[in-house]
């Protein structure tokens, strides 16, 4: 699993294998996780590939599902109340 965060500073060789790199932009199936699924995103993430995609005819990106988007954190909210969105890439 990567992590990313959005930087405007420049990435430096490093020994913490930390590494500049582009999420593609283009179209993507968004899924959202509410009522504290956040927590766990595995079965959002199944959801997209296993259910939806099948069902929607549609083609996945060669890139992987990510989390881009937080609407909501703990502890500012309550964890029923955290909402996070996974991004599918499609063709």
């Amino acid at each position: 699993m990567d992590i990313c965060v959005a930087t405007g500073q420049p990435i430096e060789a490093n020994d913490a294998q930390v590494k500049a790199g582009v999420i593609p932009g283009g179209r993507c199936a968004v899924v959202r996780a509410v009522n504290g699924a956040s927590n766990n995103l595995e079965l959002e993430g199944l959801y997209l590939y296993r259910d939806w995609r099948p069902a929607s005819g549609e083609e996945a990106r060669d890139f992987p599902i990510y989390n881009k988007r937080w609407l909501s954190f703990f502890p500012d909210m309550p964890v029923h109340e955290v909402v996070a969105e996974l991004f599918l890439p499609l063709k």
